[in-house]
């Protein structure tokens, strides 16, 4: 079998086999095939597509290219949950805290930020001592013993995903779904657990565009994992304008616990209503949706989330003090108020300007190597929807830099005055259970 003939053969639009699959992602792993190869082969992918069981086979292979973490010694369904990305998606550390609070196992690998969107690790990471990196042993005793880990994921999960996704990212190959379907599920399933909530976001600030898109996404990722075993379901939510109103690492863990503490912004707790309402259902807690809304409702009343919020820093050495403080979080040098020009309604706040912004004050990455500031970031004082008075403030920015005006231009253009009150729109659009 010849590299050659595979891309020959996906590049007329021809069906691939597992075997040639498999060729390719082993290939990709032990350096037999070059990155001119595969670059390639991802580029005619891309032109030519992938049917739902080529890209079931590259998420296998994918999957198996490293560890597969084995949880089946936890007692219990284990539970995780991924978001596509998105600017203010601090949505992990209200959630799942709230759904291991019932005494559902929850086994979550997380990533970094890069560009506009934010990263898991990187908000748990501002909370002092916090390691986000266990081993794979220490990963299962945590989930086993308090029912929680959120973490990084190790070198040995998914080596064929890591190396993809970097050609990827070079070659202008990123927008495909069977490319990001199968990237994002054989992550996932390597992961080890058998209930996996898709949260697929679709709008400006998000990798799907609209909501079809959106839907195509989440639609082939459920059919992968219920091909390999797992209960995978999937809701279809909006990334239009930011989710709650923090967007920066400290910032956005504040708002985390204000969440918790039943003080969260109302997009952000339809978001964690529902989202929690389907993981107790899947971790066979809520016999349905509703029933799993009210348990949610309840487990933000009582505290229990925020218990073990306080409980998840404590156990990966992080400073829980600031769970209960959160005024202890580090704050920057210099704020920055940008205010209205005109009356009227909030119209649109554009995400991706949003995020960009964000990190151009210093709480994300161009590249990933770069070091972020947990201290800046943006508060939206105004949302979609929002009466404004001229000179109102819409929104304040945060940062140790002093010359911030690139930034502060993108969060004043991202706002759009308009002279009536949009209709809005449903955060949630879709729920696909199968």
């Amino acid at each position: 079998m010849r590299m050659v003939d595979i891309i020959e053969r996906k590049k007329e639009g021809k069906k691939l086999t597992e075997e040639e699959i498999s060729f390719f992602v082993k290939g990709i792993v032990d350096g037999s095939v070059p990155d001119y190869q595969a670059s390639a082969f991802l580029m005619a992918v891309v032109f030519r597509g992938m049917d739902e069981e080529e890209t079931s086979y590259l998420t296998k292979w994918m999957m198996n290219s490293g560890d597969v973490l084995d949880l089946s010694d936890i007692p219990g369904i284990k539970l995780d949950k991924h978001s596509t990305g998105g600017v203010g998606d601090k949505t992990s550390l209200s959630l799942m805290p709230l759904v291991a609070s019932f005494g559902c196992k929850v086994a979550k690998m997380s990533g970094r930020g890069l560009g506009h969107t934010g990263g898991t690790l990187d908000k748990m990471e501002s909370v002092p001592g916090t390691n986000v990196y266990l081993s794979e042993e220490a990963f299962k005793k945590q989930v086993r013993d308090i029912g929680i880990a959120i973490a990084g994921q190790t070198s040995e999960i998914d080596p064929a995903d890591k190396k993809l996704y970097a050609l990827r990212d070079v070659t202008s190959t990123v927008e495909s779904i069977p490319l990001i379907a199968s990237s994002i599920m054989s992550k996932k399933l390597a992961s080890g657990s058998d209930a996996i909530l898709l949260d697929v976001k679709y709008g400006k600030g998000a990798f799907m565009k609209d909501v079809p898109s959106a839907r195509a996404l989440a639609t082939l990722m459920i059919k992968i994992g219920r091909r390999l075993g797992k209960d995978v379901r999937a809701i279809i939510s909006g990334m239009e304008e930011p989710l709650g109103k923090a967007v920066g690492n400290a910032l956005e863990v504040k708002e985390a616990i204000a969440t918790l503490r039943g003080e969260g912004p109302s997009d952000f707790v339809e978001l964690i209503e529902n989202a929690g309402a389907i993981l107790l259902n899947q971790g066979q807690v809520a016999k349905d949706l509703e029933e799993g809304k009210k348990l949610i409702r309840e487990a933000i009343n009582s505290g229990q989330g925020l218990a073990k919020l306080k409980e998840l820093f404590a156990a990966e050495g992080g400073d829980a003090s600031y769970i209960d403080h959160p005024e202890k979080f580090p704050t920057a040098a210099y704020e920055f108020e940008i205010r209205a020009k005109e009356g009227g309604f909030v119209e649109e706040i554009d995400s991706l300007s949003i995020g960009h912004a964000a990190m151009l004050l210093g709480a994300g990455r161009s590249r990933a190597e770069d070091n972020i500031d947990f201290a800046a970031g943006i508060y939206l004082e105004k949302k979609v929807g929002d009466e404004v008075a001229p000179g109102e403030v819409l929104a304040r920015a945060y940062s140790n830099k002093e010359a911030v005006k690139e930034a502060l231009a993108e969060i004043e253009g991202a706002y759009v005055i308009a002279s009536e009150q949009p209709p809005l729109l449903p955060l949630i659009r879709e729920y696909i259970e199968a």
